[in-house]
């Protein structure tokens, strides 16, 4: 495999660092879900730790990093799940956290950033508005700008997923992740390609967000004005140019899903495996109920990347009554 900024080697140092609260999470064949998709498939669930998505594996590297540092402040945007994280980690680690978001983002997140400490800012725009805001202020005071998806620690704490799942999972054919500024998906694929090349690598974004799979297609950076999707978590417009250069090198393909079919996605989820995820968490999901062909006759990887989600926005899209496929 060509050589991306990511490194296995330090990818198996960041385990050392990130608490194991975040390590080692459930990882299942749920047969509940494979009548309704046509193929075999494993979930891994990322939702099952204190801030409830994968962000805290790349924040725990990044934090731990920091305690060894004079300088002890730190500023990240976040549409909701890395802001979370840094707080969680920086809590422990007595750094001074600063989350800068919309104020438009999920109030569930927010308040939870809240709760967990960290000072929060929020701006009258999009996430790409909260980006130059934390940038901003990381140039006025001085301190350090975690910037998902560039910051290789944040990809790099993401990527101990994809040992885990070449390591403890029964042989698979694809994996499934969600993507979005593409942390997740660098450091997966990164780690599924040098361990695991036969393992086909998806991943996947909404219609109403597709600036990275538009550049991935296009293998060069392709922006959008605006976006238009339920999942706040991957709803970026301007890839990383760095971080495209690393999907390019591990990413099989990349696909887009309508929105209604993450929301069927999400209801498959709730009923035949117990789980409430966020949007962004089902992409996977939706993914395969558009395309059943493709991944018929396949044991098919889907990362449950998060759960954190407004209540109320959540009974609008899933309903109350249940289910019924064919």
């Amino acid at each position: 495999m060509q050589e991306t900024r990511l490194d296995t080697a330090r990818i198996r140092a960041a385990r050392r660092v990130i608490d194991p609260v975040f390590l080692d999470t459930p990882l299942y064949r749920c047969e509940a879900l494979e009548p309704g998709l046509g193929c075999t498939v494993s979930i891994k669930l990322e939702t099952a730790n204190p801030v409830r998505s994968f962000k805290a594996r790349g924040t725990e590297v990044v934090a731990s990093l920091l305690a060894d540092h004079a300088s002890r402040a730190v500023v990240c945007a976040s549409a909701g799940n890395l802001g979370q994280a840094l707080a969680w980690s920086g809590r422990g680690r007595g750094l001074d956290v600063t989350v800068v978001a919309s104020r438009f983002a999920t109030r569930a997140k927010l308040d939870r950033i809240r709760a967990l400490g960290a000072g929060l800012e929020l701006v009258d725009g999009d996430h790409e508005l909260a980006r130059e805001r934390a940038a901003a202020i990381a140039r006025y005071d001085g301190i350090r700008l975690v910037e998902d998806s560039l910051d290789i620690e944040t990809c790099e704490g993401a990527a101990t997923i994809g040992l885990e799942l070449v390591g403890t999972a029964p042989s698979f054919d694809t994996v499934l992740i969600a993507l979005g500024g593409g942390a997740l998906a660098t450091g997966v694929g990164h780690v599924v390609k040098a361990l695991a090349p036969q393992v086909e690598v998806i991943c996947v974004q909404p219609l109403g967000a597709p600036a990275m799979t538009h550049s991935w297609r296009r293998r060069r950076v392709v922006t959008t004005d605006s976006t238009d999707t339920i999942a706040d978590g991957v709803a970026g417009r301007h890839p990383i140019p760095a971080v495209l250069d690393d999907l390019l090198l591990v990413a099989d393909d990349a696909v887009l899903v309508q929105e209604a079919s993450i929301i069927a996605g999400m209801r498959m989820l709730l009923d035949h495996a117990g789980l409430v995820v966020e949007p962004s968490a089902a992409l996977g999901i939706a993914a395969i109920l558009e395309d059943r062909d493709r991944f018929a006759g396949r044991h098919v990887v889907t990362i449950v990347c998060g759960s954190n989600v407004d209540v109320d926005a959540y009974h609008r899209w899933v309903g109350a009554a249940p289910l019924h496929t064919s």
